[in-house]
């Protein structure tokens, strides 16, 4: 089945309806993939945002408290009449309840990774454990804390974007929470294409954390393509091939390091399209949707061309609450942009903020100059 629909005129676009469903916390950046590979998504996630609904067939939004994807509600906005049967492209939210991408599967083809393969990656000490006999280096873990408080972290299972993630303090992790050694470096994330067998590397991105009191790893940004230094050329690759293997990994998954001198410490597969899509979702490279269906299809490509130049996407967080006034202009180099009117509560994300450079560390500096910009601006509209 060819990844890339034969052109159609808007027309028959609008009369068909969406022919694939992208489904995440926050959908933007798989509809807008998708898009790119030729493809009519329905987008589904918490938000709604403007350009999502620009991007979507159609675009629902999903109730939640807790910034956590409510299984009922998502299965009842899948079973909309012009969602039926549709292929499901998931994205992050669903690492925490692989029994719901199980029975998501029953009645509608899963683009991505099987549920019983999520279960396995996101366990983290069946992950602990296969990484062992793998004979990968990662930071130890334990349902307990073990030692000094100040060298250990506890992060919730199936948790993305760091905001879960604070120093471990109490004994006994909590149902549901376990604890990670602390390990120092700096933060790699390698985005891969896999067949289940074998991966082929995208490319590899820096990131960084926007901590505050409460949340200190919360997710900041990436930039890419970093250069892989050449000492790790030769066993990069050959890693991400036998993580692949090891767990029958398809489509596009990314590997998440800590980085420091020689060492290399792997941390975790998020084993779905993620963040970085904004990063590297460009030419020359293909339609990076189009490869990972594809990749779960059993198809890798060969080779990819080089990308020229290096993207950053950095999330700006309100440290004040924000009123969006309905008819606000963004600029071009933002994403993610709120439906209006609405308050942005202290803390919580604004928007994503692109930037450009010869460099990632170039990327990110101008994605910052660029957050720090709108974010006067936003200070000045609420005085």
């Amino acid at each position: 089945m060819p990844t890339t629909p034969p052109a159609r005129s808007p027309a028959d676009t609008v009369a068909e309806g969406p022919d694939i469903v992208v489904a995440a916390l926050s959908a933007r950046a798989l509809a807008a993939a998708a898009r790119r590979a030729g493809r009519r998504p329905a987008a589904i996630d918490l938000f709604a945002d403007l350009d999502t609904r620009q991007l979507a067939e159609s675009c629902l939004r999903l109730p939640s408290d807790a910034l956590r994807l409510e299984s009922g509600h998502l299965r009842d906005s899948l079973a909309r009449i012009d969602l039926r049967g549709l292929p499901l492209v998931y994205g992050a939210g669903f690492e925490d309840d692989p029994a719901l991408l199980a029975a998501l599967a029953e009645d509608r083809p899963l683009l991505g990774n099987r549920a019983e393969v999520v279960a396995r990656v996101k366990d983290p000490f069946r992950f602990a454990a296969a990484l062992n006999r793998l004979g990968i280096s990662h930071p130890t873990v334990a349902p307990a804390l073990d030692g000094s408080p100040g060298v250990h972290l506890r992060k919730r299972i199936g948790g993305s974007g760091g905001a879960h993630i604070t120093a471990a303090t109490d004994a006994q992790a909590k149902p549901g929470w376990y604890v990670q050694r602390r390990v120092a470096g700096h933060a790699v994330s390698v985005l891969f294409l896999a067949d289940g067998d074998r991966a082929v590397v995208v490319g590899l991105s820096r990131q960084w954390t926007a901590p505050t009191a409460a949340s200190p790893y919360r997710y900041g940004g990436a930039a890419g393509p970093w250069r892989c230094p050449e000492r790790w050329t030769p066993t990069l690759p050959a890693m991400i091939n036998r993580l692949a293997a090891a767990f029958e990994l398809v489509g596009l998954n990314s590997a998440d390091f800590l980085v420091t001198g020689s060492a290399v410490h792997l941390l975790e597969i998020n084993p779905r399209p993620g963040a970085t899509l904004d990063v590297f979702d460009r030419p020359p490279l293909p339609p990076l949707l189009g490869l990972h269906l594809d990749a779960c299809a059993g198809r890798l490509p060969d080779r990819l061309p080089a990308l020229s130049g290096c993207h950053a996407a950095a999330v700006l967080y309100a440290d004040a609450p924000i009123r969006i006034e309905t008819g606000r202009r963004w600029p071009a180099w933002t994403a993610d942009r709120p439906s209006a009117p609405t308050v942005i509560g202290c803390g919580e994300p604004v928007c994503t903020v692109f930037g450009e450079g010869p460099s990632a560390t170039a990327a990110r500096h101008h994605a910052e100059r660029r957050q720090r910009e709108l974010a006067a601006l936003a200070a000045m509209e609420m005085q």
